[in-house]
C-alpha cells in the first residue's frame, strides 16, 4: 500500500470520520509530522498496539566503493528503526 492508497482507505473508512481525500491527506501529514518531531525531540515515539520508532546511531566504518574497489570511510550517522508490537506481529 502506498500513500495514495492509504489516503483512499482512510477517506473510505466511516469510523475515521474523515470524509474527503484532502482531509485524510492532511491527517496523514499531521501524523507523520508529529512522529518526525517526536523523533527529533525525544528520540523515540511509542504507539501502543502498533510499535515503537526510535533513533539509532550507526558507528563509522570502512566500506568499499563497488565501482573502483577502493576502501572508503563511511561516517557515523543516525537512522530510524521501527520495532513492531506483539499485537501487530500477531495480526500480520
Amino acid at each position: 500500500m502506498n500513500r495514495a492508497e492509504l489516503i483512499e482507505a482512510i477517506a473510505a473508512d466511516k469510523k475515521a470520520g474523515i470524509e474527503t481525500k484532502a482531509g485524510a491527506g492532511r491527517a496523514i501529514e499531521s501524523i507523520l509530522g508529529a512522529i518526525t518531531s517526536g523523533l527529533k525531540k525525544d528520540g523515540s515515539v511509542s504507539l501502543v498496539g502498533f510499535g515503537t520508532f526510535r533513533v539509532k546511531t550507526r558507528a563509522a566504518r570502512m566500506g568499499r566503493n563497488p565501482k573502483t574497489g577502493e576502501q572508503i570511510r563511511i561516517g557515523a550517522r543516525k537512522s530510524v528503526a521501527f520495532k513492531a508490537s506483539p499485537d501487530l506481529k500477531k495480526s500480520v
